[in-house]
């Protein structure tokens, strides 16, 4: 550590600056690295944050014991080479963790809570210990006590200000969230060598030396290697060959985060493998008065299946798709052979998007946007819904999907009771004649025109049949049902038994 005592506070206030920046990066980037195995939903950013706010409550409270015991520049130098460490072994332990979460039966919750904990609380306390420390560091060598402590706690905010918009913005979209996790663990300990005076140089071998084993056993490991073909700002993008689905040609899927979004037929367009996507098109198939002037709202793109098809089937309609992430959009060109001509294709959130349409123009809104459990509740609410019946000609239809369980679909029937605040006529189904206890796939659909009565069977494509379940839904309590505002939307609560069980996985 340098002798001249202004020097040494300046470095204590640079590394609590970057300590703190790069704590905010690993939090960021912990949703990015779990995300391919539990997906995003408001329980894993839960567990994040929690976690990481615990890890830092406990370091914080060590740091200050450590500074009353006497702690030094070589103490937060070796906590630093720690923390550092911790950072590049989260490669390597979520190899050995991720198997066994995937293979217990606990739920989506629990999973997330350990992934978390195992990964990332050690490296958030290891940097708990170091403002504390520092500042009591600081103090030794500047008398101005009220503003040291204000500098140092004003540092610590900054960075991790910084950290939380250098990774958002860019880091994750650049370098991809292994490569971010080695660079943090990397600085932490560089952070490090010069608290430790004349043993940083040791302290600097033996670290190396720990880093490179860590990181060449991550990567045996395959703890290197990510699992997407691209990961934007939003996902974990992967592409793989699923004909073997198809009856013949050859399909692709999209994979957002752990979730399949989609399956395209490079042959046939109109091949719809997945079953509630041929729903879908059927239903509009069905409600639809063909000729002149067709408009189709999409509420979300994925691997865009559906624009695909019906584009297919109305060469001369209007396609207007609102897809969040443009570098999906790139991924289904390049690889889910998506030709995007004749598709006005908007990178926009689906509301904001829809809003923006002129009144009583679509024959169909089409909301495909559920990525697993993550569920975008402003698509859910009374309100979007008088959005959506707006934009709809005098007995358009809007159709969606929801996930959720049987027979206690809770949220399948709030979301039908909000449709129908809306719509004349709303209705659920079902391909497979429910079983209890398992996670389901449900279409719902509503019009101010009549909807298709009892099973409907598919016209042409794969041979399927849907049934109805709306009027089953109307079984579950009414007081475990509510009318969906944007002011109170309950998803969470709504899907407890897929969150807290292995169902939902």
């Amino acid at each position: 550590m340098p002798p001249n005592p202004r020097q040494a506070t300046a470095y204590y206030a640079f590394t609590v600056f970057a300590s703190s920046a790069i704590l905010l990066v690993l939090e960021i980037v912990a949703g990015r690295l779990i995300a391919p195995y539990v997906g995003a939903s408001l329980y894993t950013w839960t567990s994040i944050i929690g976690v990481i706010l615990g890890g830092l409550s406990l370091g914080n409270w060590l740091g200050g014991r450590l500074a009353d015991r006497g702690a030094g520049p070589v103490t937060a130098g070796v906590v630093l080479l720690l923390s550092g460490l911790a950072a590049l072994a989260i490669l390597w332990v979520l190899t050995l963790v991720a198997p066994l979460l995937q293979a217990s039966r606990l739920g989506l919750l629990s999973i997330s809570f350990l992934f978390v904990a195992t990964l990332f609380f050690l490296p958030a306390l290891g940097l708990g210990v170091i403002t504390p420390l520092l500042t009591t560091l600081a103090l030794a060598l500047d008398a101005r006590t009220g503003q040291v402590v204000g500098r140092m706690h004003a540092l610590a905010a900054l960075g991790s200000i910084l950290g939380t918009f250098v990774t958002g913005y860019w880091l994750v979209q650049q370098f991809g969230s292994r490569v971010i996790v080695l660079g943090s663990g990397v600085v932490l300990i560089m952070l490090a060598v010069p608290l430790l005076a004349r043993r940083g140089r040791f302290a600097l071998l033996g670290a190396t030396v720990g880093a490179v084993v860590l990181v060449a056993v991550a990567r045996a490991n395959n703890g290197l290697t990510s699992p997407c073909d691209v990961e934007s700002a939003y996902f974990c993008i992967r592409v793989v060959d699923d004909s073997q689905a198809a009856p013949w040609g050859e399909a692709r899927t999209l994979v957002l985060d752990h979730l399949v979004h989609g399956i395209n037929h490079r042959q046939e367009p109109r091949l719809l493998v997945a079953p509630y996507v041929q729903l879908i098109d059927e239903l509009i198939g069905q409600s639809l008065d063909t000729g002149a002037g067709e408009a189709f709202f999409y509420a979300g793109g994925g691997a865009y299946t559906l624009p695909r098809a019906l584009r297919a089937d109305h060469p001369r309609a209007t396609h207007v798709v609102a897809e969040l992430d443009p570098a999906v959009t790139l991924t289904a060109e390049a690889a889910l052979f998506l030709d995007p001509d004749g598709l006005e294709i908007l990178h926009q959130d689906a509301r904001v998007a829809l809003w923006h349409q002129p009144a009583s123009h679509f024959d169909s809104v089409i909301s495909d946007v559920f990525h697993d459990l993550s569920v975008p509740y402003h698509l859910l609410t009374q309100e979007y819904f008088s959005l959506a019946h707006s934009r709809l000609k005098p007995g358009g239809l809007l159709v969606m999907n929801v996930v959720d369980a049987w027979p206690d679909a809770h949220l399948v029937a709030s979301v039908l009771d909000t449709l129908r605040s809306v719509f004349t006529n709303a209705d659920a189904w079902l391909e497979e004649a429910p079983a209890g206890g398992l996670r389901h796939t449900f279409v719902l659909a509503a019009s101010d025109s009549p909807l298709p009565e009892g099973r409907i069977t598919a016209r042409r494509g794969l041979p399927r049949r849907w049934q109805p379940v709306g009027m089953r839904l109307a079984a579950v309590a009414r007081g475990d049902r509510e009318l969906l505002r944007d002011d109170y939307v309950p998803v969470e609560r709504l899907l407890a038994p897929l969150l807290l069980t292995e169902m939902g996985r």
